[in-house]
């Protein structure tokens, strides 16, 4: 019985650690996996582990990827000419889902923040300037979050670019202080990139 009970608090432990899933909400999860969704639950062990095995960052974009090179990055109709800088992978299917956005990404996996040890390294700014220097881009669009952080981000990238005559905008109103795109309702996202802004 204890043997039992250790393994569902690991489980419990276990869930915890996705995003806004406290231990009330964690317990009901393992309860209904357990008694209710045994074969749904060993589908998702397995598809989690093969996700997490597979599953690396695109030497391009940075994205989320099954190959060294991701699909969006490899396809030849995506116009090399705008490149959109996002903050996570979950940024860009958001984009992707609610817009009609035919360019490129670059995911910066985070923003600027000394504090907590995010300097310009852990978000990729030299195989940003790299891009942007290349000349391919003409305009640099700066979907990150209305954060503190974010702004100071942006700055920084923004002055990348201007220094190489690319054109820098920003996405307009209905991206609230504080908010992120990745919780962004599709139609709010939508007119937030179609009324982008000169940064």
């Amino acid at each position: 019985m204890s043997k039992n009970k250790t393994l569902i608090e690991d489980l419990i432990n276990a869930l915890t650690c996705l995003p806004g899933v406290g231990k009330k909400t964690a317990q009901r999860m393992t309860y209904f996996l357990l008694q209710r969704a045994k074969d749904e639950a060993l589908n998702l062990s397995e598809v989690l582990r093969e996700a997490v095995n597979k599953t690396l960052n695109c030497k391009s974009c940075r994205n989320l990827s099954q190959d060294e090179i991701c699909e969006l990055c490899s396809d030849l109709s995506r116009s090399e000419a705008l490149l959109c800088v996002v903050e996570s992978p979950a940024d860009v299917m958001n984009i992707e889902n609610s817009t009609s956005y035919n360019g490129k990404y670059f995911v910066l996996l985070g923003r600027l923040s000394p504090l907590d040890g995010i300097g310009p390294n852990e978000i990729g700014i030299d195989l940003l300037k790299d891009k942007i220097s290349s000349g391919a881009v003409k305009e640099l669009i700066l979907a990150v979050n209305n954060t503190v952080e974010s702004d100071v981000t942006a700055h920084v990238i923004s002055d990348i670019a201007i220094k190489n005559s690319v054109k820098v905008t920003r996405l307009a109103q209905g991206v609230p202080m504080g908010g992120e795109l990745e919780y962004l309702d599709q139609r709010t996202l939508s007119k937030a990139f179609e009324k982008r802004t000169l940064y």
